[in-house]
């Protein structure tokens, strides 16, 4: 364990945190002093300060700032509650205050620990409260979580998920983004052996890391170059004192922050100075644009060292779940036993943390499941964060797991008619996608400008691209629309 780099980053911070203030306190003055702030000099001024003020971590949940949204056609106000409530996360409702005309179907978000909060969601339950009933993972930081309070590895995440799901109550749907599709797929799994009445009426698994022997990303690489006793010597710190979680080994988030930028620290930078630019020239609305992700970017929590590191070895070194051999206090993990709860797999064609067929790998596990409640999509010119957030999640993406969500409702619901439609694909967009992603023993269906659908048959090799054929005379069902 690395006993310095903690205490040493958290010195380092607070020796910045008064430039920080300074810098913040100079941009107020300067909004207080427009004949100047609006100068040349005054905007250069306001860009540097900018920059020193994102210059430091927060180890604090943003908000969520979800205060209201358009459903049946009238603005409803959202209200946050805590339906249930554990030392390390709490399970947010975005209630709506207002009666209804129709029931809506209740959604689990299963946000990912990762070093950041479950607000790096924010635009995901955003689009989805329209015409959903939200809930949402809301992972504690576990610098702020004592140690009286016990451990936290990938047994209590699942455990932590089937407690939810069973909160919610029968008949709620899943929808896990990133990291958590392991354990999401893990949980439904061990329900769906004990016949667990609160079995979820479908599961949405967005860009995870199901099968990362698949088309390896770099961050799979990294995971798997070094053995897992290296990661635990220099990557696990002790929370420092001062903290309620003080002595308690935690993966830090600002070393995976860290990791992260610099992967892509050209691109980073080249925000910052396009940030800079934009701001001293002038032009506020990109700069905030970029301020507001960087924020929210910036805003980190630590992992503890048993989640971290069990992750690393199950899910990236050892490909437990894939080989069927991962165990949850003691138990198999078997997705074959799923047999009542629908399944879609969803991935961005750029992604190069989950790369394309690392989560589709869920399909073939799925082995016991109906083709039916089987879907698959790959969507075209997005990577990793557009495949749950920005204009694509919200016109292509998004209108596909609702309407796999309403197929499955156990309940008669009615989609608003101000929902949007599925954007077809090109044909030649579909085809390129196809051939790159490998075979799944589901049928992985395509909407195309032509009206037929591009499949790829069972036992194709992969690589290989599947020959259009046409669509079936009996359509999947699509939610209704209101009048």
């Amino acid at each position: 364990m690395n006993l310095f780099a903690y205490p040493t980053y958290q010195a380092f911070a607070d020796i910045m945190l008064p430039m920080r203030h300074g810098a913040a306190l100079v941009n107020h003055s300067l909004d207080a002093w427009p004949a100047f702030g609006d100068t040349s000099h005054g905007r250069s001024i306001r860009a540097a300060c900018e920059l020193l003020t994102l210059a430091g971590l927060t180890p604090v949940r943003p908000p969520f700032a979800i205060d209201s949204v358009v459903t049946e056609g009238k603005s409803v106000q959202i209200v946050e509650e805590v339906a249930a409530h554990t030392p390390f996360c709490s399970l947010l409702h975005f209630r709506k205050d207002a009666s209804l005309s129709h029931p809506q179907p209740r959604v689990l978000v299963i946000a990912p620990m990762s070093g950041h909060f479950a607000t790096l969601l924010r635009g995901t339950v955003r689009t989805m409260l329209a015409e959903h009933d939200v809930y949402i993972t809301d992972w504690h930081n576990p610098r702020d979580v004592p140690l009286s309070q016990g451990r936290f590895g990938f047994t209590e995440f699942v455990q932590h998920l089937i407690d939810f799901t069973e909160t919610i109550g029968p008949g709620a749907h899943l929808l896990a983004v990133c990291q958590p599709t392991v354990a999401a797929l893990a949980a439904v799994a061990l329900m769906a052996a004990d016949d667990n009445p609160a079995q979820p009426a479908s599961m949405t698994l967005m860009a995870g890391p199901l099968d990362t022997r698949i088309n390896p990303t770099r961050v799979n690489e990294l995971a798997k170059s070094k053995p897992i006793e290296w990661f635990e010597q220099n990557l696990i710190s002790a929370v420092p004192f001062g903290f309620a979680g003080a002595h308690r080994r935690v993966y830090p988030g600002f070393v995976q922050l860290t990791a992260f930028m610099s992967m892509n620290l050209s691109r980073h930078l080249d925000s910052f100075e396009s940030m800079h630019y934009e701001r001293a020239k002038g032009d506020p609305a990109k700069a905030e644009t970029i301020c507001t992700f960087y924020e929210e970017y910036f805003a980190t929590m630590d992992l503890t060292a048993d989640f971290y590191l069990e992750t690393v070895d199950t899910v990236f070194q050892r490909h437990a779940l894939p080989l069927h051999e991962l165990e949850v206090e003691g138990r198999l993990v078997e997705p074959s036993k799923i047999r009542r709860t629908a399944l879609l797999t969803v991935e961005g064609e750029k992604d190069d943390i989950c790369a394309v067929g690392q989560t589709l790998a869920a399909q073939d596990m799925c082995d016991k499941l109906r083709p039916y409640l089987k879907t698959h999509h790959v969507q075209t010119g997005v990577g990793h964060y557009g495949v749950f957030n920005g204009h694509r999640w919200e016109r292509q993406i998004y209108p596909r797991v609702r309407a796999v969500i309403y197929d499955n409702e156990p309940r008669a619901v009615v989609v608003s008619s101000q929902a949007r439609t599925i954007q077809p694909v090109s044909v030649a967009a579909a085809s390129e996608v196809i051939a790159a992603a490998p075979a799944a023993a589901a049928v992985v269906d395509v909407e195309v400008d032509t009206g037929v659908t591009t499949a790829a048959p069972n036992g194709a090799g992969s690589g290989s691209a599947a020959k259009p054929q046409q669509a079936s005379p009996t359509p999947r069902r699509r939610p209704p629309a209101t009048q």
